[in-house]
């Protein structure tokens, strides 16, 4: 790729960045109610992609024996801090930290 290529490049993907980020303020200015379906996806949207993660994460976590249990142990785990503390990135950082202590010196 040749520095031209490269800087044309760079160019369109800032611009692209750029541009979805301003784009929301631009076709929805403070003070302008959005449309009722664009809040609507506001509301359910963090919630169906946390789920869609969860769901692809375990997609290949074994369900039998002890092979799934650092999987559930850190789910359990993760749900209990939540709802202790409601701080998500405690409850990511603990579940992770927790599931790395299984996989590398429990359950090994």
């Amino acid at each position: 790729m040749t520095d031209l290529q490269m800087l044309l490049t760079i160019a369109v993907l800032a611009a692209g960045t750029v541009l979805t980020r301003f784009l929301p303020f631009w076709v929805f200015p403070e003070g302008k109610q959005p449309p009722a379906f664009v809040s609507r996806l506001g509301q359910v949207l963090p919630t169906a992609v946390i789920g869609m993660l969860v769901v692809y994460c375990l997609k290949d976590a074994p369900a039998s024996a002890w092979h799934g249990l650092p999987e559930a142990l850190a789910i359990a785990f993760i749900v209990l801090l939540h709802r202790l503390w409601k701080n998500t990135l405690l409850s990511i950082a603990g579940g992770t930290a927790l599931y790395m202590f299984l996989l590398q010196s429990v359950l090994r």
